[in-house]
């Protein structure tokens, strides 16, 4: 096999360029093996192939710096970085990670797992590169849905006052940018790209700009190319903004690509690349299901269907359930997502309710500020999002939610530890930041019927109001614990003896595993589902008090700002 001969960074450079389409193959053959034992991104990642060997190619690695946005689509680039052997443990503890990580090779320029952050650490390794007297390449590799995030435009905005090279590649993988137009298109794309084109423009400018009137010349020569370009170059976006556009370019044409890159390098300022790639490409169930494949469990490769029987309901699919029963009697409902119709269950809801379903893209920040409009404007928005990536709109849940104590419902999806994609995906942090927020009210529900009820009180309160619950398989236990759910109110599940377990959400599950081993050895144990996690209960916190010798509490999220440091403070002032 071709790929054997890949053993540590540029060694793809030793094999022959009429293989390198055998090498592309042996790549996707191998990455569909792998992820199909152990699950993983496949789609993102059968579509940069032959991207990622171009930019191998181009480029002289670890001297040169590739910039992962997001980083799921760096299964290529870690192979051709010698660690194909880690692949039988990719995503589990102590192995591969599933997103570039400094700490693991090298080649890893930069740590990635949350999107619209490529061009920011780019233009930040070109200035270190240029304030240190380096050489170096850098290219900030992003996709086309990454370009929703606002802090993508951001970066591009700074990017255009670079004086010295920055490569920027837009992976177009689902047609978001505007197409080719055709044959004009590709007639200036190819002077624009020739060999020596650069050099003439510059050199032709300074020329007319020593004569008479130069600058004058100079300066009706570019309005005159740029009104012909806005005709014809899909690029003019990038153009306007101060970024030198190719492309667009067949991500799969290796040889097209290494022509373009090599371009790029010799161009002093920032270079936006646009090439289309197909997600998926080479495996028809990952290019017909781009959405199921972007971020798979094991499955079966002739089919393309999971190897595990179907799991029982899980907590997306509860609210997805509940928010869908709920719009049809309440006309003021709204969803939101930032990306994630299917990841936060919010199809179903989208299909059936259009009008008052609203993506915003890759974009939390505004998706929480339009909430507020929206319920400042008498609707109850319901913002459903993964935990790990509301932090990045705490300003806007601080700002323009709380402080003027509007209603907007948060529906915080793999909160508290989700597993295999790591550090960037755990969502252990929203408890601390949000219970530091005024007028925000928390919850978390111990099983599926409480997600329900507590999806129902949260879309009829009046204020703001956040629901966190997990990944995977909703609890199913405790449904004769059923009870209206109470402002500031816990539920006492068993009042039994001196130690007090208070369990967070799915740690009530856990705590039931705790109460009958310690009952095993002896011990009386009274089990509390906390509900509220701001504001705490702290009638129930002084009942216990009062009968335990030793209070626990359980929760998936750091110590500082957690419940557990809620209740000791309370503890402390009584």
């Amino acid at each position: 096999m071709i790929l054997d001969k890949i053993k540590k960074s540029n060694d793809i450079k030793k094999i022959k360029a009429d293989e390198y389409a055998l090498l592309a193959q042996e790549i996707r053959t191998f990455l569909i093996r792998k992820i199909s034992e152990n699950g993983g991104h496949l789609g993102s990642n059968l579509g940069v192939v032959e991207l990622t060997m171009a930019l191998h190619l181009s480029l002289t690695l670890p001297e040169d710096k590739i910039i992962f946005d997001v980083g799921h689509q760096s299964y290529t680039h870690k192979i051709l970085t010698g660690r194909k052997e880690g692949f039988d443990s990719l995503r589990q503890y102590g192995g591969l990670a599933g997103f570039p990580k400094r700490g693991e090779s090298e080649a890893d320029a930069f740590n990635t797992g949350h999107s619209s952050t490529s061009i920011s650490a780019g233009i930040g390794f070109v200035k270190a590169r240029d304030l240190t007297g380096g050489k170096n390449t850098v290219v900030s590799v992003i996709g086309d849905g990454a370009l929703t995030g606002g802090m993508a435009y951001e970066a591009l905005n700074n990017a255009a006052k670079l004086k010295s090279n920055f490569i920027i590649i837009l992976n177009d993988n689902n047609r978001s940018i505007a197409e080719n137009v055709g044959g004009m298109s590709k007639y200036l794309q190819s002077i624009r790209t020739a060999e020596g084109y650069q050099d003439f423009k510059v050199n032709m400018q300074n020329v007319l700009q020593k004569t008479r009137r130069g600058r004058e010349v100079v300066d009706s020569l570019k309005r005159y190319k740029n009104s012909i370009k806005q005709l014809f170059v899909p690029g003019m976006l990038f153009e306007d903004m101060g970024l030198t556009y190719l492309g667009p370019v067949d991500g799969h044409d290796i040889k097209a690509m290494c022509k373009l890159i090599n371009e790029a390098k010799k161009i002093n300022h920032a270079v936006l690349i646009h090439v289309r790639t197909v997600k998926g490409r080479g495996y028809a169930p990952a290019e017909t299901h781009p959405a199921r494949f972007h971020g798979t469990e094991p499955f079966d490769i002739e089919t393309g269907l999971p190897k595990a029987n179907k799991k029982k309901a899980g907590w997306t699919d509860i609210f997805s359930t509940v928010m869908i029963k709920l719009a049809s009697s309440n006309e003021k409902i709204c969803a939101i997502t930032a990306a994630m119709p299917d990841g936060t269950g919010l199809n179903r809801f989208k299909n059936l309710y259009p009008d008052r379903f609203f993506d915003v893209g890759i974009a939390e920040e505004h998706a929480v500020t339009f909430a507020a409009g929206l319920a400042a404007g008498g609707m109850t928005p319901v913002v459903a999002v993964y935990s790990s990536f509301l932090q990045r709109a705490y300003d806007q849940i601080l700002h323009d939610v709380c402080i003027q104590n509007l209603h907007v419902v948060f529906a915080i999806d793999r909160a508290g530890l989700v597993g295999a994609d790591g550090e960037t995906h755990q969502g252990i942090f929203d408890l601390s930041f949000l219970s530091s927020i005024p007028n925000m009210h928390i919850l978390a529900p111990k099983n599926k019927w409480e997600l329900s009820d507590m999806l129902k009180f949260a879309v009829k309160f009046d204020g703001p109001i956040a629901i966190r619950y997990g990944r995977g398989t909703a609890c199913d236990k405790l449904q004769e614990f059923r009870a209206d759910i109470k402002m500031v109110r816990s539920e006492i599940i068993y009042d039994e003896g001196d130690i007090w377990l208070f369990a967070v959400g799915s740690m009530v599950e856990t705590a039931l595993e705790v109460k009958e081993k310690l009952k095993a050895r002896g011990y009386n144990v009274s089990i509390v589902n906390a509900r509220f996690i701001k504001p705490i209960d702290e009638e129930t916190i002084s009942y216990a008090l009062k009968n335990a010798s030793v209070i626990v509490t359980m929760e998936e999220n750091v110590l500082s700002g957690a419940y557990g440091e809620k209740v000791r403070e309370y503890m402390d002032l009584i």
